[in-house]
């Protein structure tokens, strides 16, 4: 069976019973080679999966969901869309721990941008899937979170939420939303920010990284 989403793996190095999982999930316009591009440095024990968002950008990009701009520049997120992915996202993982030998309970999710808001949105709505997130230069977005979600148990979920103070694409005030929000819902989270623009800075990495090998 064809995998619902086209992906780069590299295998764990140091071989368990059951080995971790990070999941990587691209931002709007890119790929799977982008984040992709951490694995070397990423920890030996986990398998790292990097999956193709399923909509195709000309000229070689891919989004998980449409931005559209009207006539006077205001930007719109296809929600629909979105959510379609949110549910692509899990399937995929189910299909990955079938594949692999992964254990269920040490899936974390690491998400740039658009990958980051899906990031929240898988996290959030199917809690039972994911262990840890890491949310780079992303938001949350509840219209894209199941309906009830904030009836689920997330007592296990733990977040890292970094954002650039000078990001150009997404603005740092939607960010600092993000860690109140979660306390509300009773989720873990740790919150940083860097001086840069849309991307991640090199403390930015060591700090997430860190923050996977706790």
């Amino acid at each position: 069976m064809n995998p619902s989403l086209h992906y780069l793996i590299r295998e764990p190095k140091t071989i368990l019973e059951k080995n971790p999982l990070l999941l990587l999930l691209h931002g709007y316009g890119s790929n799977e080679e982008d984040l992709f591009s951490f694995a070397s440095e990423l920890p030996d024990h986990y398998y790292i999966v990097s999956a193709r968002a399923p909509y195709t950008l000309p000229p070689y990009g891919n989004a998980w969901y449409a931005i559209t701009f009207d006539q006077d520049m205001n930007k719109f997120s296809d929600d629909d869309q979105a959510a379609a992915s949110r549910d692509l996202i899990v399937s995929f993982i189910d299909e990955l721990l079938d594949k692999y030998p992964i254990d269920k309970n040490a899936v974390t999710l690491i998400g740039f941008s658009q990958g980051a808001i899906l990031s929240y949105a898988v996290a959030l709505s199917y809690p039972e899937k994911v262990h840890k997130v890491v949310a780079l230069s992303g938001y949350f977005n509840e219209n894209i979170l199941k309906e009830g979600y904030k009836d689920n148990d997330f007592s296990h979920l733990n977040f890292f939420i970094s954002h650039g103070s000078a990001d150009q694409v997404i603005p740092v005030e939607w960010a600092r939303k993000n860690p109140e929000i979660l306390d509300t819902l009773g989720v873990k989270n740790t919150y940083h920010e860097y001086p840069v623009g849309h991307g991640v800075a090199p403390q930015n990495f060591y700090d997430f990284r860190k923050f996977l090998e706790q």
